[in-house]
């Protein structure tokens, strides 16, 4: 199976590497993604969310499929606008301490920006829940990886049309909100959880950390993607 892996703010392909690597251990084929504005020497200037979605969507047409979707934090929206933008291609969505935003709003338009985009805040602009777990040293080591965002990613609003975007199966791996929290949401049918109210099959796997588990708990994101990838139909044959 192809299992595009897109990133979260301040984070580029690389940060995918301890579940890349089990991935491909289980016969998978993994393509961790770097998008626009966000590799060394680019500039942010002009990137906006559609941008991203755009780039997702180009790496998608050039896989075989159906193929898997990995979103983690911010990088969850653009997965789930590339769904709705492809959805007979997606075999399943997987969104990693996040949760699929409907049409209308901004990712995050509270972060400061700085020029053309966010560079990785101070600590205090976290809640507590983001940061359990994160130790200083992996502070230490998220902020030398750390890859500035572009600001018009956090603030543009997302862009959904195809309602057959339900239809696609979709894993929410709950890291820093129990699933008890997102049950309630469907049931009470809370603003924030209006997209998962009409998903056709949702199962939610819990992995207590803070928000950036692959550096906390990389070795159980693993086996938690690679187990949610493989409940998905394998890909057509060209």
């Amino acid at each position: 199976m192809d299992v595009l892996l897109i990133p979260g703010f301040w984070l580029d392909g690389d940060s995918w590497q301890p579940v890349t690597e089990a991935l491909a251990a289980a016969g998978h084929r993994p393509h961790p993604l770097t998008l626009p504005g966000k590799a060394p020497g680019e500039s942010a200037a002009g990137i906006g969310l559609r941008d991203h979605v755009d780039a997702v969507i180009a790496a998608m047409d050039a896989l075989p499929q159906p193929l898997v979707l990995v979103g983690h934090s911010g990088g969850a929206s653009i997965a789930w606008a590339a769904a709705d933008a492809r959805p007979a291609a997606v075999a399943r969505v997987i969104l990693v301490d996040a949760l699929p935003f409907p049409a209308g709003g901004p990712i995050n338009d509270e972060l400061p920006v700085v020029g053309d985009a966010v560079p990785l805040p101070d600590w205090s602009v976290f809640e507590p829940e983001d940061l359990v777990d994160l130790d200083d040293e992996l502070r230490a080591r998220f902020t030398a990886m750390a890859v500035p965002e572009p600001a018009r990613v956090a603030t543009d609003p997302q862009q959904l049309h195809d309602d057959a975007r339900f239809a696609v199966p979709m894993t929410i791996v709950a890291c820093e909100f129990p699933a008890a929290m997102l049950h309630e949401a469907i049931a009470s049918e809370a603003a924030w959880g209006a997209e998962l109210r009409r998903l056709h099959a949702l199962e939610i796997v819990e992995l207590p950390t803070g928000h950036w588990p692959q550096l906390t708990r990389p070795a159980e994101l693993a086996s938690t993607v690679v187990a949610a990838v493989g409940a998905a139909p394998a890909a057509s044959a060209l």
